[in-house]
């Protein structure tokens, strides 16, 4: 066997060469900002406040993240943030399901009409005024639930998860669950959801990252700074430079503000971590339940 190669053009190598360059470029201007934060957060507060910090940590050390762990609001917006995480997903996921399931099935009568009015809300929404009045109206102004029910389903993940039942779950399954008696819930949660692990994967990252990055709805229906969550906290220091300066446990004003630039890059660290940790676990579903799962409608 001959093994042929196929020599490139020079308007082919020209080709390659720019878009590797134009790659590399825009690689080099995504990773630096980031290099640049983790580089900073390891960093002595002389070193950054001198501008000597430019790729590397200079003199490194970890008095960033003891401020963080000395900081009681971060820790408080922290735990609040992770409640929210979790139990507006496994709201979230389960509102989903059950809105999916059934639409997915073609013995449901008036599935079309459901499914219109389900898109029609993608498209008008009462405005910000109704809702904040809505919330306020039904009690769970400044509690903890006007952040997780407000948002209770998305229609677009609904839609999704709907096709992949509708891809992935042979109709023939259900005649033959039928046929030895199987009931419709029990189809659902023996049967549905175990083969639907890639879909479900996928609903619940995008459904805790969303969580994990709320502020707007924290910022407009709670008011006690108790529930907050990280974001709130994360947007205070470092938008309208909000420190308590007291939590920096020490005297000296020149190391109490070099600890207060020095407490936002590590402050930006720490908030990212969850999600990279959480993200690696579901990657192996991520791209088999979207693509299934956006194939027909």
């Amino acid at each position: 066997m001959n093994d042929t190669v196929i020599k490139e053009s020079k308007g082919d190598v020209r080709f390659i060469l720019v878009n590797y360059t134009l790659l590399g470029l825009f690689v080099i201007t995504i990773l630096y900002p980031l290099i640049y934060i983790i580089s900073a957060s390891f960093s002595s507060y002389h070193a950054l406040i001198s501008g000597k910090v430019w790729l590397w940590p200079v003199e490194p050390n970890l008095e960033g993240y003891i401020a963080v762990f000395k900081y009681k609001l971060i820790w408080t917006g922290f735990r609040n943030s992770l409640l929210y995480t979790i139990a507006g997903t496994l709201i979230n996921v389960v509102m989903t399901l059950l809105a999916a399931y059934p639409l997915s099935r073609k013995d449901l009568d008036g599935r079309n009409a459901l499914m219109f009015l389900f898109v029609f809300t993608t498209m008008f929404s009462g405005g910000l005024i109704p809702t904040y009045l809505l919330v306020k109206d039904i009690g769970i102004l400044n509690t903890p639930w006007a952040m997780l029910l407000p948002g209770a389903l998305n229609v677009w993940n609904m839609v999704v998860t709907r096709t992949y039942f509708q891809t992935a779950i042979p109709e023939e399954m259900l005649e033959a669950a039928k046929i030895d008696g199987c009931s419709d819930f029990r189809f659902l949660w023996k049967i549905v959801l175990p083969l639907s692990g890639p879909i479900i994967a996928v609903i619940a990252l995008f459904y805790a990252v969303g969580h994990w990055n709320q502020f707007f709805n924290a910022l407009i229906y709670l008011k006690q700074q108790s529930l907050y969550p990280l974001q709130i906290v994360l947007r205070d220091i470092l938008v309208q430079n909000e420190v308590d300066v007291s939590m920096l446990d020490t005297e000296d004003a020149a190391k109490r503000e070099g600890l207060r630039e020095l407490l936002k890059y590590a402050l930006i660290v720490v908030s990212s971590v969850p999600m990279l940790v959480v993200y690696p676990f579901v990657q192996m579903h991520f791209v088999k339940g979207v693509m299934v799962g956006s194939l027909k409608g």
